[in-house]
């Protein structure tokens, strides 16, 4: 049996605060608003939020923002009387509808359908961003970005680090560092405190590249190497330092690297979950010579190193697919070497 036998077990582990949270929201007084909410790590961000302020007796100090473009979408944040509001973030007049608040988390854009749709890139990558910017100047921020917006590394080299070149491949992984552009020019322009997290790859059950892996080995389909070596760091992790992260934001703003310690191989993990799911891996191409790769340096430094391991990710993963667990649908493509998605 897996670890967890239903969603709402998964979801309740991965949105349990630690004391690092506690901590960090302690220091963050007033309201939050999370904007994005409706994507994939949204409720989650959501949930850990609203279970540490009503630990902390604040339980109606956070707003989820989105569209909220599906009725199912809105379903899990009404289940947990999270306050919501819809909006296209896109739309100046819609923004500026949204309550002004201390501390926001960012999560909105685009990324999947998009390479041939440089407009929409444009729109909800570059524009939208700014119109955020604008109108939270007085706000701190933390706002979500890739490693994709990183140049390619060697393996061996450790990933890049906060302070080095970007030069990512692609409109997405371009429009990605427009992204941040907005929030850097809004810092410099009107001093608002933000904090830029470049994120790979986060782990949930339900999506992520260890699924992406796991399902391509339980089918029997080829599992490309070419993209040889990934990070990965679960999902709760990730969000435990995103919280965190809060407490560094500054102007320029603060870059951070959120991801696991360790460089992995994509062959290795699909023969250990041969190993696992009693398949014989099949493996298509031969490691390029370099990949996206980020280093978590900084973030162990200033947050902690991300408590759970690879053998729990991949024990977690094997048992949910065998057990026949849902999942999002939702491959991370993280094969893709041109940015092309």
């Amino acid at each position: 049996m897996t670890a967890f036998s239903n969603t709402l077990e998964l979801d309740e582990m991965i949105t349990r605060p630690c004391e690092r949270v506690r901590e960090a929201i302690r220091l963050c007084p007033g309201p939050i608003t999370v904007l994005g909410a409706g994507g994939k790590m949204g409720f989650h961000l959501c949930r850990m939020l609203q279970r540490t302020l009503q630990e902390l007796g604040r339980k109606n100090d956070l707003l989820a923002v989105s569209r909220f473009s599906s009725a199912n979408s809105l379903i899990p944040f009404e289940k947990a009387g999270i306050a919501t509001h819809t909006v296209d973030l896109s739309n100046e007049e819609q923004v500026r509808s949204i309550p002004d608040t201390p501390l926001v988390f960012f999560l909105a854009g685009v990324k999947f359908g998009t390479a041939n749709n440089p407009e929409l890139l444009a729109r909800m990558n570059s524009e939208m961003p700014q119109l955020v910017a604008k109108h939270f100047a007085n706000s701190s921020i933390v706002a979500m970005s890739t490693g994709c917006v990183y140049s390619f590394v060697d393996r061996s080299s450790g990933g890049s680090i906060e302070t080095d070149a970007t030069d990512p491949p692609g409109e997405y992984a371009q429009s990605c560092l427009d992204r941040e552009t907005a929030f850097v020019n809004g810092s410099l322009s009107h001093s608002t405190r933000c904090c830029l997290i470049r994120l790979n790859y986060s782990i949930d059950l339900r999506y992520g590249v260890l699924m992406d892996i796991a399902q391509q080995v339980w089918h029997n389909r080829p599992v490309n190497v070419e993209t040889g070596y990934v990070n990965v760091i679960w999902q709760g992790d990730a969000i435990r330092q995103i919280i965190q992260a809060a407490t560094l934001a500054d102007t320029p703003p603060q870059i951070l690297n959120i991801t696991g310690t360790a460089t992995l191989s994509v062959r290795d993990i699909a023969i250990d979950f041969g190993r696992r799911l009693d398949r014989s891996p099949i493996i298509s191409g031969t490691e390029s010579s370099n990949c996206w790769l980020s280093n978590n340096k900084k973030a162990s430094r200033l947050l902690g190193q991300p408590p759970t391991s690879l053998e729990q990710m991949m024990g977690w993963t094997s048992d949910w697919l065998t057990s026949g667990g849902p999942t999002l649908n939702k491959p991370t493509h993280f094969q893709t070497r041109d940015g092309n998605y």
